[in-house]
């Protein structure tokens, strides 16, 4: 299996979850969409390229190892809808309301958010693409992730990424065999025996069992851009095996 592993490390990250009214909560691994999102900007697509993005997300498959488990801390966020760049015909929700802008009781206040972000976690992804043949092929991404079209970022744009999101590419039987080869980044003295894995069920991995399967909400419909779709992912744990050629099979 033809695998590109990447390497998420930055002082603050967001893996997003469904926002629920003002607050912004993450999860402990990066979603689907997220994924998707990242090797878009990397490509150059836009928003608009809802046919692009959504080919893309059908056939990125991947799974995740967390290094670093990192903190989870909370952003307080306010803005102000009176002034006047705020004052259009669109709509902004607060506590299950349906606030105008202009004119509407939104224009008068200020609203605030929560937004919850990771702050010094590191994960590794091995990343394929099904099936292999489409397009953007493997060498596309392999060249657009050493050169991005754009800034990069880690689920929101003030989540820059402290070193190359791009590690390698190798081969290897399945994804987490790849994970299992390649080495966590500094730990910062959470050295351990184990390592939290998660992974698509349908993946064939006879050598991990797992600890639990559950379903998920992290597809994107991009021409509508709203969350919908369901798919089961599993989560476990992997021993490291590192040494010996990371290109072999």
């Amino acid at each position: 299996m033809d695998i590109l592993l990447l390497r998420l490390d930055a002082p603050i990250m967001s893996f997003g979850a469904p926002i629920v009214d003002r607050f912004g909560v993450i999860q402990p691994y990066p979603a689907l969409s997220m994924m998707t999102g990242l090797l878009a900007n990397a490509l150059g697509y836009d928003h608009s390229d809802f046919q692009k993005l959504q080919e893309l997300q059908d056939r990125i498959v991947y799974a995740v190892r967390q290094d670093r488990a990192g903190e989870k801390i909370q952003d307080y966020q306010t803005v102000d809808l009176s002034q006047n760049f705020m004052q259009d015909e669109n709509a902004w929700t607060t506590q299950h309301r349906l606030d105008e802008r202009k004119g509407g009781s939104a224009s008068e206040e200020t609203h605030i958010r929560l937004r919850d972000y990771w702050a010094d976690a590191s994960y590794t992804i091995a990343l394929t693409m099904k099936p292999a043949d489409g397009k953007p092929a493997m060498d596309d991404l392999e060249k657009t992730l050493k050169n991005p079209e754009r800034p990069l970022f880690i689920g929101r744009k003030s989540c820059l990424p402290a070193t190359s999101i791009f590690l390698e590419r190798c081969s290897r039987r399945n994804l987490i065999e790849a994970l299992k080869k390649i080495a966590p980044s500094n730990q910062r003295g959470e050295e351990r025996d184990k390592y939290k894995v998660w992974w698509p069920v349908d993946e064939n991995h006879e050598d991990l069992i797992a600890d639990i399967e559950l379903p998920v909400t992290d597809q994107r419909d991009w021409s509508n851009q709203i969350h919908a779709g369901e798919r089961w992912i599993a989560k476990g744990e992997i021993k490291l095996q590192i040494g010996g050629n990371s290109n072999e099979s």
